[in-house]
């Protein structure tokens, strides 16, 4: 299957490392002019050039800007204008028994992870209503149904998106815009091999680290392994594009078979 994004303009926020840096590059890989987004000037416009390296030709544009807070938003849209493909990957993430996280970390989990998706949607989605065109894709995860016991507070912000990404879908029914969550399952990022030497120890080789935690912490997994940020970068491609122009208001999996339900 060829899928083709020239003459389409993608965001996708949190995209400086990790899981939003491999879908930027797939997005501009498949022809889309992307913008790359973080907070800090340096570490965005060095993964615009990493997207440029790795996607030849392609248009890619750096801003850096806090999308957790109005403020950030706004002076986004400012430099970016109108959007064909909207991807809400910005997102935090962290262990800490549930009895432990205070209101103010509730508060910061559902506004960095969940809110900021909204107003960039509620940004966004009208023009590509009226436009007849429009993709976006909320970056939900496994958690979103298997609440990890050692991070609630993100679990439950995943969850959260699975209800905007419905609400927000039947709000653009028969318009020809597409709202999907992606959820992905446990992904090999920076963040993530942080995240597993601390709950396996520092001291272990990083193939046996990765090995004990998915057998330790994540032994549903179909695939027994990590998943790699370009797997899931290659759903969000084919999300974007018209051969999925049938697919909205869902919640599409790519989690290795991790989730052990026939339904979400």
């Amino acid at each position: 299957m060829e899928i083709e994004l020239s003459g389409r303009r993608a965001l996708v926020s949190g995209s400086s490392q990790g899981i939003g840096l491999a879908i930027a590059t797939e997005l501009a890989r498949a022809g889309a002019a992307v913008v790359v987004n973080g907070r800090g000037d340096e570490k965005t416009q060095a993964a615009a050039d990493e997207v440029r390296t790795a996607a030849p030709g392609a248009e890619v544009l750096a801003v850096a800007a806090d999308l957790a807070s109005a403020e950030g938003a706004e002076a986004l849209r400012d430099q970016v204008g109108e959007l064909d493909i909207l991807v809400n990957n910005l997102g935090i993430f962290g262990a800490k028994p549930v009895l432990e996280i205070d209101d103010d970390e509730w508060r910061r989990y559902f506004e960095v992870n969940v809110l900021s998706a909204v107003r960039l949607i509620r940004m966004y989605l009208p023009g590509m209503m009226d436009r007849g065109f429009g993709r976006v894709m909320n970056i939900a995860s496994d958690s979103a149904v298997v609440t990890p016991v050692e991070m609630v507070h993100y679990g439950m912000t995943k969850t959260a998106l699975l209800a905007v990404t419905r609400g927000y879908a039947k709000a653009a029914a028969g318009t020809g815009v597409t709202i999907n969550s992606v959820m992905a399952g446990p992904t090999h990022t920076p963040g993530v091999e942080d995240f597993v030497h601390e709950l396996v120890g520092d001291e272990l080789p990083w193939d046996e680290a990765q090995s004990r935690f998915m057998k330790e912490h994540r032994p549903y997994s179909l695939i027994q392994r990590l998943i790699e940020p370009p797997e899931i970068g290659n759903l969000v491609v084919y999300l974007s594009s018209e051969h999925a122009s049938a697919t909205t208001g869902g919640a599409v999996r790519v989690d290795g078979g991790y989730i052990d339900s026939i339904l979400p």
